[in-house]
Parts: structure tokens; C-alpha cells; sequence
């Protein structure tokens, strides 16, 4: 744990990259990707310990305004990525997610008053629920109280007349290596062949594979500043079937998808939900379910036309996160060799 950064690190004249929350999944693969480059320092403000020791880590919660401003005393930034953020669903009003509310408010005022001059704010395509097409990048339509709390936070930011360039993105379902905290059930299903699909027209879906959400904000950390001031920018992949993601998957590691009646798996999903509420795991519950479902398109065009197409096609991406899950034993080393 690093509580003070020394006077090397301080006095370093080069870009130097606060990022909150990097101990998290995208901050990881971020972290890394800047590590590989070579062409900054790096600082990992979070509360959680990383995994790895890609960036000097100092341990701190955005909540706490003293010891942000310390950090950014410390360390003064030239550029900040705002992920740190609590992301789960559960909560039920809006303190719940005083990361994300006074947290971000706690960001932008360090900024305001440090030399930082570019910012990058991490939000949610939960902004706008599925089925809602924003006619503009404040055209709010949340289905969640975690995606009110990003309203605000993007709110935060467009009011704060900030001298910073500042720049919002809105990850979409994002996955690949190191996730396992929403996505570790679908992987243990179809890896047994256990896995199946609702019938009828599949449901388009925005997902993103880390590796390319990373390119994107690195492009963004790039990218000249009247090409990305100001502008809020959906980070992902292009918007396709949800069956072209698991066929690919069930197809690499030798499985197939079955499917059963639509009608059939809403009532598993009820069933499910009743499992659920006496604490019994089940594979589906009507939150899977709409999720199977549901089309939930978003806006993701304008990104590539600024910052090109997504590096890493389907094939690839799941090939490299099947070779993650055989290293971490959540699938056989044989899957798919049958």
C-alpha cells in the first residue's frame, strides 16, 4: 500500500495518468495496456487492492474529498480516468450510490483546482433503458436507481464548466478476461453443455469486449482535443444478435446451444425467481431472462466514425477469453478438443 507518492514520482514532468478504480475490471485491462506502452506514469486510486502491480497503487475512496485532494496534491495529475464506481443494480435510492454521485462531485473538484487537462468520466449505458433511443446525449431515460446515479454524474460534469477537456463514455456490456463477477455462471453452463436459448427473434444487444473498450479510451486519451471535447461516446462493440456471442463461444469449446421454447423458459425464469428468494442457485431467473430477450441497441456509431472500428473481431475475442478461463480452471484445458 502506497500512502504518500516520493518526491521522484511527484516531480516527474511527463504525462501522468490518475486513474480511480483501476483495481476493477476495465481499470485492470487499462492499466496494463498503459504499462505496455510505456508512455506515462500511471497512479491506481481504489479502494481495492489490484490483482496486479501494473501502476503504483494508493489505497483511497472518491467519497473521501481530503484525501483526494492529497493525491492529486501529490501526484498532480495531467490526465484523469474517472471508472472508480459502484456498478451493482441492488441498491434502492439514489445514497445508495454515493460513489458514483458524491464521489464524481469529489473528482471534479480536484480537477477544477489541479493542472489536469484531460478527463475521461465513465458512466453506463443504463442512462437510457432498453427500448428508449436518446435523441440526444442528455435525452436521460433510466430503469435504474444505479443509472440515475450516472445521470447525475454525467450532469456533474456538463455543469461544472470545467477549463479540462472532458469527454464521457458509456461502456456497454462489457466482457473478456479478467470478469468474472456477472458473467462467471454463463461460463460454467457452457462449459458443462448445459446452456440453452430462448426461441424466436434473438434479442440485439450492445456488448463490448474489453480489449477494445480499452483502444477506444486510449484512442480517446489520443485523440486531438476538438475532435473529443465535450462529446459522450458509447464504448463497445458494434450492435449484433446475443446468439452470435454464444454460438461462437459454444462453437470454440466443442458444445452446442439448444433451443427450448420461450414460453417454457419464462416459466423457469418465475421458478427461478422462487428459488432465489429461499437462497437455492438456479440457471435462470427473469432478470437472465430478459436479458435473453430484450433488445437493447445503442448509439454506437459516432465512436467509430471518430475513433475507428474495433480491433478485435468476435472470433478473437472469445478465443482470447477462453484461453483466460482455461488458465484460471473455470474450463477444462480439453473443452473444445473433442
Amino acid at each position: 500500500m502506497v500512502e504518500r507518492l516520493d518526491e521522484n514520482e511527484r516531480s516527474d514532468p511527463s504525462r501522468r495518468l490518475l486513474v480511480t478504480g483501476a483495481s476493477g475490471f476495465i481499470g485492470s485491462a487499462l492499466v496494463r495496456a498503459l504499462a505496455r506502452r510505456g508512455d506515462c506514469t500511471v497512479l491506481n486510486y481504489d479502494v481495492a487492492e489490484p490483482a496486479e502491480s501494473a501502476a503504483r497503487w494508493i489505497v483511497g475512496d472518491i467519497r473521501d474529498l481530503e484525501r483526494m485532494r492529497a493525491t492529486f496534491r501529490d501526484f498532480d495529475p495531467t490526465d484523469v480516468v474517472h471508472l472508480a464506481a459502484r456498478t451493482d443494480i441492488r441498491g434502492t435510492e439514489l445514497a445508495d450510490y454515493a460513489t458514483n454521485t458524491r464521489g464524481t462531485s469529489n473528482v471534479i473538484e480536484c480537477v477544477v483546482n489541479g493542472s489536469v487537462t484531460r478527463l475521461i468520466l465513465a458512466s453506463t449505458q443504463f442512462v437510457c433503458r432498453p427500448g428508449h433511443e436518446p435523441q440526444s446525449d442528455e435525452d436521460y431515460h433510466p430503469h435504474t436507481v444505479y443509472g440515475e446515479s450516472k445521470v447525475e454524474a454525467e450532469r456533474l460534469v456538463r455543469v461544472a464548466d470545467l477549463d479540462t477537456t472532458w469527454t464521457i463514455v458509456r461502456p456497454t456490456t462489457i466482457w473478456g478476461p479478467g470478469d468474472l463477477a456477472y458473467r462467471s455462471q454463463f461460463y460454467r453452463i457452457m462449459a458443462r453443455g448445459m446452456y440453452f436459448h430462448p426461441s424466436g427473434e434473438p434479442a440485439m444487444r450492445s456488448y463490448g469486449y474489453v480489449g477494445n473498450v480499452v483502444d477506444q479510451m486510449l484512442a480517446i486519451l489520443d485523440s486531438a482535443t476538438d475532435r473529443i471535447a465535450g462529446q459522450t461516446l458509447y464504448v463497445g462493440d458494434p450492435v449484433a444478435p446475443i446468439t452470435d456471442f454464444v454460438e461462437e463461444f459454444a462453437r470454440q469449446i466443442g458444445r452446442s446451444v439448444r433451443t427450448v421454447p420461450r414460453e417454457l423458459v419464462r416459466v423457469l425464469a418465475v421458478f427461478g425467481d422462487v428459488m432465489g428468494a429461499v437462497s437455492v442457485p438456479f440457471p435462470i431467473t427473469t432478470g437472465r431472462f430478459r436479458s435473453m430477450v430484450e433488445h437493447y441497441p445503442v448509439p454506437i456509431a459516432r465512436t467509430f466514425d471518430l475513433l475507428g472500428p474495433p480491433r478485435y473481431e468476435l472470433g478473437e475475442a472469445v478465443a482470447e477469453t477462453i484461453s483466460w478461463l482455461r488458465a484460471i480452471g473455470l474450463i477444462a484445458r480439453d473443452a473444445g478438443s473433442q
